[in-house]
Parts: structure tokens; sequence; C-alpha cells
């Protein structure tokens, strides 16, 4: 009888001491992170990673990609004084691609027309907003190498990209500010100093327009000409 009893007793705590383990290990489970966690979120980071992440360091391998996939090259500036169509040229790829990047992300729907100085240019893509200035830091205010071309000169409708002239060695453009010029003569003598990298199509009475505005000491209209653009084509 004595014996029967130590071994039910001996039965009963090994049954329980099995129990606990299982408990435990069941406990265990519930905070424990699968082995391969970090994999899957720097998969879904990569996921939302932004498709417009240019920066001043990779500006040629980025606008290359994007152009290759953005083959349009015709866009329309609308403004409170009429519509002005442009052709930009596929020989100026990486200023094309960063015009139609800058147009497709909304950068120049924040800005006007800045600076006219009749029978000369009508200049545009800046303004006194703070969005226009977070969308420059955003993508680190980057510049674009020169893409001159013998044939693309600065004849009456040509469309350039601004730049720096100090401590700009390499003349490179500043990607956000672009020109039009508005003399009927053009603007020769800043061939080979600016990218010129697409041409007005219609609505050269709308530049006539905004040339003719009134305007500070610093050729800012005293009355702003917002801009939005759209790619047509």
């Amino acid at each position: 009888m004595k014996f029967a009893l130590q071994l039910f007793f001996l039965s009963f705590l090994l049954l329980f001491l099995n129990c606990k383990k299982e408990a435990s290990s069941d406990d265990k489970s519930t905070v424990e992170e699968p082995a391969n966690n970090n994999s899957v979120i720097e998969h879904e980071i990569a996921e939302e990673r932004p498709k417009d992440s240019i920066n001043s360091k990779n500006v040629v391998q980025f606008l290359t990609l994007y152009g290759n996939e953005n083959k349009q090259n015709r866009v329309l500036i609308k403004t409170r004084l009429g519509n002005i169509k442009i052709q930009l040229y596929n020989d100026t790829p990486l200023h094309r691609a960063s015009f139609i990047f800058l147009t497709k992300m909304g950068y120049f729907d924040t800005t006007c027309f800045y600076r006219v100085v009749p029978d000369f240019v009508i200049q545009g893509g800046e303004s006194e907003r703070l969005d226009t200035q977070r969308y420059k830091a955003r993508y680190e205010r980057y510049k674009i190498k020169p893409e001159f071309r013998e044939n693309r000169k600065h004849k009456y409708g040509a469309v350039a990209l601004a730049r720096d002239w100090k401590d700009n060695p390499g003349k490179k453009s500043t990607a956000f500010e672009f020109y039009i010029v508005q003399n009927r003569k053009g603007a020769h003598h800043l061939d080979g100093e600016h990218t010129v990298f697409g041409e007005v199509i219609t609505g050269f009475e709308t530049i006539d327009k905004i040339v003719n505005l009134e305007a500070g000491n610093d050729e800012w209209p005293l009355h702003d000409v917002f801009m939005k653009i759209e790619v047509i084509n």
C-alpha cells in the first residue's frame, strides 16, 4: 500500500512538471518575435520609400532612370494672363527629365514668374511661399550638369535653366528656375552659358503680357503671376 501511494505521488509530480513546462513554452511563444522580423520590416520600408528620392549626389543616376521611364516632352504653363505651351528637347535628356519630374511633383505650382525684363526674358520657378522653399530643401537644391548643343540656341521663345554665375565653373544649371527668351532677336550672348532645353510652341502673346507688367527695381512684378504646369504629352 505504501509503495502504491509513493508511485501515485511520483506519477502526479511528473505530470505536473510536464504541464508547467508546456505552459512555460506557450507563454514564451506569445512574446517571441519571428527570427526574420527585421527583414520583413526592411522590406515594408523599401516598398514605402518615395519615388522622388533625388538629392544633390544622385542627380545623373536619378534623372537618367526617370527620363527613361517618363518620356513626355510637352508641358502647358497656365497663368492668369494666358497659357504657354512648351516643347522639351530629347537631346537634353537630364534637363527634360528634371523639368518633367518637378512638374509632376507639383513644385512649379507653388511658384510664379518673378522676373520680367522687356526685350530680354521672363523668368519663373521661384516665390516667397514656404512650400517653394520646402521643395528645394527636400531635393537638396540639386543642380544639373550642362547639356550644351550646337543646334540649341537662345532664339526667340527658347526655354533655358538659370544658373549661378559665381563659384560655378562647371556651369551647372539650377533645376528650379527657368526663363523664356522674349526678345525677337534672341539672347545669343547666353549661348554656351545656359542650357537651352526647350522652346515655346504657342503662347507668345502671353509672354508679352507678362514681360510688360509693372515691376519693382528688382524686376519682380508688383502683382504675382503664379503658374500651374501640366504635362500634356
